[in-house]
């Protein structure tokens, strides 16, 4: 035998997607392993790509709303919100008091079911089945409440420029109050379950984990960036929309690892909870739309407008030449960027904590795509 190849191993390229549950969308990674320790990990996307940029160049800005809902389709309230606010910047629209809470209302429902996925996910990918049953519970009383007001489950079309699609039915705003009292009474339960659990704390603390600088540096945002004690959220920093007159936290957390990103999205259920009990409080009466010419023709220019999604910075850029389309539309999509360093989270871990890295960047791969 040669003594110089005595505890030496072949590196070995392994295909990990791009199947739906393990990756948690159609990504594939080829990861480099030495033994079980990953060498690299080099994310390919594009199994998605469905050219949406391109197609808002060809539909009016009306036409376009539902395509938004599309991108990240677990946050696509946010998404809708997000584009037309882009549009009423451009054209000098202002919404009605009613409007703006009752969006902040959704967008914030929005987030605690994306959340809840997340969380259920995070348990089911790290062993803990019981837990993703209980999320999917309470999910679905969020659910209910998107498809009485929309018609819809997943992908809404709800959201108009200068307006909604229709007010709240009756009963929507009592049975909204009671599905958050349902959810506020058992968010301990979860962090019993699965945060609090100490085979999850083994898989999950120090893995993953990457510094502030390192995460500003690759556009980190959301829970990933706050997750590395980078206390970075657009309802505070830029402070749209009705944010700046409630009361809420902005959840932060030091390790910059899985089980950070975990305790952030954690902690954020509870602060959304408090968010839609303060709209729900002050909801003004009055009309929820205003007049919109019926072939919206806007001034020629510019705008960027972003919002905090439930993955973070979420942009929509925004090119008018005076007709009634987009000459260019841009998506800043938060996955994408917090995709980018998949290969430096994952370097000189084994292979199985490839699952709960993945699972901790909460990436819907639609919005990575586009």
């Amino acid at each position: 035998m040669n003594e110089a190849n005595v505890g030496t191993t072949d590196q070995l390229i392994v295909n990990m997607g791009p199947q739906h549950p393990s990756t948690h969308g159609v990504l594939r990674v080829a990861l480099t392993l030495d033994g079980e320790r990953v060498v690299s990990a080099d994310p390919d996307i594009g199994y998605l790509h469905s050219s949406m940029e391109k197609i808002a160049e060809r539909l009016d800005y009306r036409q376009y709303i539902s395509y938004t809902d599309r991108f990240d389709y677990l946050g696509a309230m946010c998404n809708e919100w997000v584009f037309v606010r882009a549009v009423e910047r451009l054209a000098g629209i202002e919404v009605t008091p009613r409007c703006e809470h009752i969006r902040l209302l959704m967008a914030e429902l929005n987030r605690l079911a994306s959340h809840l996925l997340y969380f259920g996910a995070m348990g089911i990918d790290t062993g803990a089945t019981t837990v993703f049953l209980y999320c999917f519970r309470e999910r679905e009383l969020i659910l209910d409440l998107f498809e009485w007001v929309s018609g819809q489950r997943l992908l809404y079309n709800f959201l108009r420029v200068g307006g909604l699609r229709n007010d709240l039915p009756d009963g929507w705003v009592e049975q909204c109050h009671a599905a958050m009292d349902a959810l506020a009474s058992r968010v301990d339960e979860y962090d019993t379950l699965l945060s609090e659990n100490r085979i999850f704390i083994a898989r999950t603390r120090g893995i993953g984990a990457i510094t502030a600088e390192e995460a500003l540096a690759y556009g980190f945002s959301g829970p990933c960036l706050r997750g590395c004690g980078v206390p970075y959220d657009l309802r505070r920093v830029d402070g749209y929309s009705l944010y700046p007159e409630l009361d809420f936290e902005v959840c932060v957390e030091e390790g910059g690892d899985c089980l950070s990103r975990h305790m952030v999205r954690s902690r954020e259920l509870r602060e959304s909870i408090k968010i839609v009990r303060q709209v729900l409080a002050r909801l003004p009466e009055g009309e929820v739309n205003v007049p919109v010419p019926r072939r919206l023709k806007v001034e020629p220019g510019e705008v960027y407008e972003r919002i905090e999604s439930p993955r973070g910075e979420l942009g929509c850029y925004l090119v008018s030449d005076g007709s009634d389309k987009p000459w260019r539309m841009h998506w800043r999509a938060p996955s994408f960027y917090n995709l980018a360093p998949l290969d430096r989270l994952c370097r000189g871990h084994w292979m199985a904590d490839m699952v709960a890295v993945i699972a901790s960047t909460d990436i819907v791969l639609g919005d990575v795509d586009r």
